[in-house]
């Protein structure tokens, strides 16, 4: 039973439900595009300025924070498979304020990073002055592929994932034969490990380390939109949690390669001070013949995490319109290719309204705050969830809800007051209208 009974004023119209083609292959491929995107190329460089050479021990603990997530969300997603991830947890298991405010968090940040995928593609792929229209392009372009059914969108994201593990390879390749030749590049290849081999926490200190941590979490946190996604997935119980798992675990491992091969090649310092380290390090290897490989490599990943984030929030939007936290109109679902294509439509205008008014990419702060809130609800949900439900131990929710407030904490302080601030008008919005209803 949920800790607060949901009530709300007006019962819910019924709403068309989404028809369920996506396997196990599908699943992993649209997690693996929203969590091998463009955070890869570049949030390290954040992360590297907060912790300096304490920046592996960052990458590990968001792991875990992030694996203790994963794991209330496939053990949650098994027992609710509709659209909408967390929001529907938190309304199941907590209340609906639990799940507006993750629900909320989740549209608003991921919306923002939206925009801020699009402009990162344009970056790499056009000339400043042709950045923003084709952001736009690249916007509407996603859109439609998503209007045409989820069956397209993980064709399409099958496709650019395989792509970037390959140019992915490139760049690990490059630091492994440098490594071999023995050939200097340059930069303190040991200083990258120094905050491991010599058991210090690097100069930012804990506080740099955690911070690191939250800012590596943003791009762990794509294995959301495969249970965002789990009202379109075929055997959901035994599906959705296997393709959390999978995805999770070739993400683990495709970082942590990426963030040996750079220090390897950059150092610290060296990484904190370069926009595009990957780029610079298969430059520094003595490939700068990759260099065009892994800009196309960055462009792609952007559209891939920008395609699994429409996806997301549209069956998020979806969601909460059934219920009323939205405009009940974006509820409505495609009678042909079965996708919340109001929702999608009206999200893919705010996007390329905002990449043709603003530059969102230096949003990652922000949107790490409102997904570590709402992880913070999915590991409260999954800890108040009966024995018979859990598939792993309840103290790994326990342990994923602290590390969500203690990444939270650390994160810029202006990220963390402009998160605060969305939140709050959020919920200040959402009484205006429920006392509307009432009356």
């Amino acid at each position: 039973m949920p800790l607060v009974p949901d009530s709300p004023s007006v019962s819910p119209p019924a709403s068309a439900p989404l028809a369920r083609r996506l396997g196990l292959g599908d699943a992993v491929f649209i997690g693996l595009g929203a969590m091998i995107g463009a955070g890869i190329f570049s949030a390290f460089t954040p992360a590297a300025a907060a912790a300096g050479s304490g920046l592996l021990i960052g990458l590990v603990v968001a792991a875990v924070v992030a694996f203790c997530n994963a794991t209330s969300s496939a053990q949650l997603a098994a027992v609710y498979p509709s659209a909408g991830g967390t929001y529907v947890y938190g309304r199941e298991r907590l209340g609906p304020w639990w799940g507006f405010a993750a629900g909320w968090s989740f549209v608003i940040g991921k919306t923002a990073s939206c925009a801020a995928m699009a402009l990162t593609f344009a970056a790499y792929a056009v000339p400043d002055a042709w950045a923003r229209p084709v952001a736009a392009l690249a916007v509407a372009a996603l859109v439609t592929v998503n209007y045409f059914g989820v069956t397209r969108t993980a064709r399409l994201a099958r496709v650019i994932v395989v792509v970037v593990l390959a140019i992915l390879a490139v760049v690990v390749a490059s630091g492994v034969v440098a490594g071999v030749a023995g050939a200097g590049t340059g930069a303190d290849a040991a200083g990258g490990f120094a905050g491991l081999g010599a058991g210090t926490l690097g100069a930012g200190g804990l506080y740099g380390v955690l911070q690191a941590a939250g800012l590596l979490f943003f791009a762990f946190a794509g294995y959301a939109r495969i249970a965002t996604m789990g009202e379109e997935v075929r055997d959901p119980a035994r599906t959705i949690p296997r393709a959390i798992t999978i995805a999770f675990i070739v993400a683990v491992v495709v970082y942590a390669a990426i963030a040996v091969v750079t220090l390897g090649a950059l150092s610290p310092a060296g990484v904190a001070a370069t926009a595009n380290p990957l780029t610079a390090t298969v430059e520094a290897n003595g490939w700068a013949w990759a260099v065009p490989i892994v800009t196309v490599g960055a462009a792609l990943a952007s559209l891939g995490a920008l395609l699994a984030l429409i996806a997301g929030i549209g069956r998020t939007s979806l969601a909460m319109a059934r219920e009323g936290d939205l405009p009940r109109w974006l509820s409505a679902v495609h009678p042909r290719y079965s996708v919340p294509h109001r929702a999608e439509l009206v999200l893919g205008g705010i996007v390329v309204l905002l990449v043709l008014t603003v530059d969102l990419r230096g949003a990652i702060g922000f949107s790490s705050f409102g997904v570590l809130l709402y992880y913070f609800v999915a590991n409260l949900s999954a800890f108040t969830q009966p024995r018979a439900q859990r598939r792993y131990w309840r103290w790994l929710a326990v342990l994923g809800a602290v590390g969500c407030v203690v990444l939270v904490v650390t994160l810029p302080p202006l990220a963390v007051a402009v998160g605060a601030a969305v939140l709050a008008a959020g919920i200040l919005l959402r009484l205006l209208l429920r006392a509307r209803a009432a009356r």
